[in-house]
């Protein structure tokens, strides 16, 4: 994009409308084309909405003006950044076929993996405390961003359709779909909990870069990417920490020899994470917090690996078996959960106080 373009975008906001200003590339982000916006008023984060991973922008709007109407943000320890409203009073401005948005930058640094173990600790407490911020909030009125997203039975039967349809499949590839068409008890569990845990704000996404940290790394500056908000479990948003934050390996390794859970690292995430849940948690919503990591880390393996089996449709590869290879991660980390369960269960006991 060149300055009169993004001029023709900012002169939708009223507060920014003729005003001067110098434009760059911002970040790494693999889905909306970012820009660092730079006025003599402030800093901005101009975004390119990308409609073609997110379907239905409509909903995302909708979800967080809920947020922002609802939901008193300056009470929180850090900032939630929200879009900006255009002059029209939308958080979407249409430029010609395109959408973009605009955020109030936030000074800070984002991180791809943790440093030290107390980033690990202070990423889940403020994931925890933007759950427990959200629960006056009636998640029943947020819409699907994406439908089903972390629905464990929905995922598990797309497994079953694309197995059927498949034929040929070499020794290594039944095994691992054996292994996944195995999972149908952790299915049961998953269907136990939602339909005893009550419905949350959560984030359904809550990977380490996508918290903007202090620049100093001793805090949480931010909690962004709010685009997969919606009603959710709590154990969408601890089960995804643990995938990602707690496993030796990062879930593109192939290094299977190596790749396992971290206990360490799964206790210092669950006390962070019931340091801001603890209040307002029902004992069902404790006791989810131990299938939490085996959930999510199931419904990323079982996606993996029906993309796989269709032809990769859905995930970008390097090369034809990327996707097989990544399930095959999922698997491993899986596995591992389930082989420490009795462990993870103490640490669980000695943190919560609760017996299962």
């Amino acid at each position: 994009m060149n300055k009169e373009y993004i001029s023709t975008i900012l002169n939708q906001y009223d507060f920014l409308k003729g005003q001067e200003f110098e434009f760059q590339i911002f970040g790494s982000g693999l889905i909306h084309g970012t820009f660092l916006i730079e006025t003599t008023q402030g800093k901005y984060i101009l975004q390119e909405f990308n409609n073609s991973v997110f379907w239905y922008p409509e909903r995302i709007a909708h979800n967080h003006l809920i947020l922002s109407k609802q939901g008193n943000s300056s009470t929180l320890p850090f900032a939630l950044p929200l879009p900006r409203l255009n002059k029209t009073g939308n958080s979407l401005t249409q430029i010609e076929d395109k959408l973009f948005r605009l955020f109030d930058f936030v000074k800070g640094e984002t991180l791809q993996e943790i440093n030290t173990p107390n980033q690990a600790f202070i990423a889940a407490k403020a994931y925890g405390i933007f759950a427990e911020w959200g629960k006056n909030i009636p998640a029943e009125e947020l819409q699907e961003s994406i439908p089903k997203f972390h629905h464990l039975d929905w995922r598990f039967e797309n497994l079953e359709k694309a197995a059927k349809d498949s034929s040929g499949l070499n020794e290594e590839e039944q095994e691992l779909l054996n292994f996944y068409l195995s999972q149908k008890p952790l299915v049961e569990k998953y269907l136990h909990f939602s339909q005893t845990c009550p419905l949350r704000i959560t984030h359904n996404d809550t990977k380490i870069n996508n918290l903007i940290f202090s620049e100093s790394l001793d805090e949480v500056a931010a909690v962004i990417d709010l685009d997969t908000l919606m009603g959710g479990l709590l154990l969408f948003d601890f089960g995804d920490l643990v995938r990602t934050v707690a496993c030796s390996e990062a879930e593109t390794s192939q290094n299977w020899d190596n790749l396992s859970l971290k206990p360490e690292i799964f206790e210092i995430l669950l006390k962070g994470y019931w340091e801001g849940v603890s209040k307002m948690a029902t004992e069902e919503e404790a006791k989810s917090l131990l299938i939490a990591g085996e959930v999510m880390t199931c419904i990323m393996g079982l996606r993996f690996l029906t993309d796989h089996l269709q032809g990769n449709v859905y995930y970008k590869v390097q090369y034809p078996e990327q996707n097989f290879h990544r399930a095959k991660n999922q698997m491993i980390f899986l596995e591992s959960q389930q082989n420490q369960a009795e462990a993870l269960e103490s640490i669980w006991k000695k943190i919560t106080g609760l017996e299962n």
